[in-house]
This record gives structure tokens, sequence and C-alpha cells, in this order.
């Protein structure tokens, strides 16, 4: 039983894995769509964000039924309610990517892109794309070098999402509301993708270390988006 109990949590981490790497597909072809306004790359994300948020079901379903049947405690128990926890991260940032494919498409045949920011949501979405390739390193290796890697696009990345907020509240932003909206959801998507990122990496180091980091997770409690 101890065999096949151990066989179960290989299996989570392996679908854990597969799911990060979907992710990471889809994040690399709807910030390639939003800077290109390439529609059919954008319509591919839409289309197989229902392929993450299924695996995402059939992971949290196998979580379940461990606790279910194997009555984990201690560590393991821990391993399998983190497990839960990482997948919803997961799935939603599949969902961030699927709504920035949303942007690209919804302003098709113009540039989703505001004039001014296009180096700016090129460099954002170069680091998405990074961070959730270490992602799925992380949940494969668990080396703590690539949480902490993680961290640092992270803040980045928040410095970049507060230069677009100076930007369009400059007195020389001249943009249409359109485009001062586009701009502001598309650098919150960007960011958020990447707080979800650390929320997942946060997880790893805390199964590994058996410390929590000083701050607590503000990711998952401040905002659902």
């Amino acid at each position: 039983m101890r065999e096949v109990f151990h066989q179960s949590l290989e299996d989570v981490q392996g679908r854990l894995v597969e799911i990060a790497e979907l992710v990471t597909v889809a994040i690399d072809k709807a910030t390639r769509a939003f800077g290109t306004s390439d529609v059919s790359l954008a319509e591919e994300v839409i289309e197989a964000d229902a392929v993450i948020d299924e695996k995402a079901v059939a992971l949290d379903e196998l979580a379940i039924e461990i606790l279910a049947r194997q009555q984990p405690v201690a560590r393991d128990l821990r391993i399998v309610v983190s497990a839960l926890r990482m997948s919803a991260s997961l799935e939603r940032m599949g969902d961030i990517a699927e709504h920035i494919a949303q942007l690209t498409r919804m302003r098709f045949p113009e540039r989703a892109i505001p004039k001014g920011l296009k180096s700016t949501f090129l460099k954002m979405g170069e680091l998405d794309v990074e961070v959730s390739r270490q992602l799925a390193e992380l949940l494969r290796t668990q080396d703590l070098a690539v949480a902490e890697s993680i961290r640092n696009a992270d803040d980045r990345l928040d410095e970049l999402h507060l230069s677009v907020f100076e930007k369009v509240l400059s007195d020389s932003w001249q943009g249409e509301a359109s485009a001062t909206v586009d701009a502001t959801l598309a650098s919150r998507y960007h960011e958020r993708f990447a707080d979800h990122a650390v929320s997942v990496a946060k997880k790893v180091a805390y199964l590994s270390t058996g410390e929590w980091t000083a701050t607590t997770d503000a990711i998952d409690v401040v905002s659902p988006a």
C-alpha cells in the first residue's frame, strides 16, 4: 500500500509539471500574438485553455482521492494539500494567458499594444515566458535556486508594471480611452501571471525546507485574479 501511495504522489508531481508545460506554451503563444497582432495564434491559446482546465480538474480529483483513501499525515498531507493549491494557481495562469490572447483578438486588425509601450510589453512577455519555463523546471527538480530566479524575474515585472501606469498617467500620454484600458489591463495580466508563479514557487520551497517565508502568501489572499 505504501508503494502505491508513493506512486500516487509521483503522479501528482508529474501532472503538475505537465500543466506547467502547457501553461508555458500558452503564455508563449499569447505574448507573441499580443506583440504581433497574430489573431490565429491568439485563437490557439483561447481554444487550448480548456485542456489546461481539464487537466487541473483531473489533478484535483486525484489529490482528493488520495486524501480520502490514503489519509496522509505530516509532510505527505502537506504535499497533497499544496498540490491542490498549486493546481489552482497554474489553472489561473492559463486563464491569464487566455485573457492576453482575447485582448489581441478583440483589437484585431489593430494592434493591441498602445503606441509607445511596445518595448515594455515585449519585455514583460519575455519575462513571463521565462518565469513559466522556470516554474516547470522547479516543479520537476525542486531546485530552490530556480525559485529564487522566479522571484527576481517577478520583481522586474513589477517594475515594468509600475512604469506602464506611470506612462498612462503622465501628462505626455495621448492615448485614447481604449488604449489606456488596454494598457492597464494587459500590464495587470502580465504582472499577475508572474505573481501566481511566485505563489507556486513559495509552496515548493516550503515543502523542501519546512519553512515559510517571512511575508505571508499575499498573492492568495489579496486578489482572486
